[in-house]
């Protein structure tokens, strides 16, 4: 039996009840997160995950999958005593709650993807993928996969918030080839899972940069259509890494998402600081 990955967790914003739980993009890890969980309002629990082979997280000698990578974040939440979750999945973080949602499906109460997409990777795409993760391997380097940093931010970033570039930069380098690779690989292997929005039951929030280069805010507006209960935000001046670029924007529309699985808690207003 192979071992199961050990996936670290992170405790990003103090509350009660029902957590809001957030799968980070590729190649970073769950410190992508940390402003957009500043700005939420208080008194929602969050809890970010590195997935697996990046951040803090072990492989832990899992087959690339996608899906398996769903498996291991429900068993490490269900061990850590989380019974159901709000899941925000952003981009590769969406592929992840996407097989969360299809394969455990009581345990995500409402979902959300942020910058992400439904559909599996055409051949030309998968090929990509696996041409990279062999380079990266090879190299033992993540040296082949940073000309993503161009088309992750959006030109309204690139001119008004240049700051942000130097720490995603150094958050992508500071991953490990392996997990690199691993994430390029079960990527290229992720099937299509547009059923999911169309059979989930819970509300949906879908979150795009309407600058997003990678996945057309097309493909937004398309899968919010499929869902029985959804609510599409388009972030003005955003791209690919809207949590990133717009944190506070983001954080509004994750808030939406939990007052309409938990009604019936009023959070307080945010203390001034």
């Amino acid at each position: 039996m192979k071992p199961k990955p050990t996936l670290a967790l992170h405790e990003l914003h103090q509350g009660g009840g029902m957590p809001v739980v957030l799968l980070h993009p590729f190649p970073l890890d769950s410190r992508a997160w940390a402003k957009m969980a500043e700005a939420l309002p208080f008194g929602i629990r969050t809890i970010a995950v590195d997935l697996p082979g990046f951040g803090r997280s072990d492989i832990g000698g899992l087959a690339p999958s996608i899906d398996l990578a769903a498996d291991a974040v429900y068993n490490t939440l269900t061990e850590y005593g989380i019974g159901n979750a709000i899941v925000v999945g952003w981009s590769m973080g969406g592929y992840v709650a996407l097989a969360l949602a299809d394969r455990h499906p009581g345990f995500v109460a409402g979902l959300g993807l942020v910058d992400s997409k439904a559909d599996a990777d055409d051949a030309e795409v998968a090929a990509n993928r696996l041409r990279l993760a062999r380079e990266v391997e090879m190299s033992q380097s993540i040296q082949p996969i940073m000309a993503i940093i161009g088309q992750v931010l959006g030109p309204t970033t690139l001119e008004k918030r240049r700051e942000k570039l130097p720490t995603v930069e150094a958050w992508m380098r500071n991953q490990l080839p392996a997990g690199v690779a691993w994430a390029q690989r079960a990527m290229a292997r992720r099937p299509d899972r547009n059923h999911v929005l169309a059979n989930f039951r819970g509300p949906i929030a879908v979150i795009h940069g309407e600058e997003d280069q990678m996945v057309p805010v097309e493909t937004a507006q398309a899968m919010a259509a499929k869902a029985r209960n959804s609510v599409l935000t388009v972030v003005p001046g955003a791209a690919h890494y809207a949590p990133l670029e717009d944190p506070v924007a983001v954080a509004a529309a994750i808030a939406l998402l939990h007052a309409a699985v938990v009604p019936h808690v009023k959070a307080p207003a945010r203390r001034p600081r």
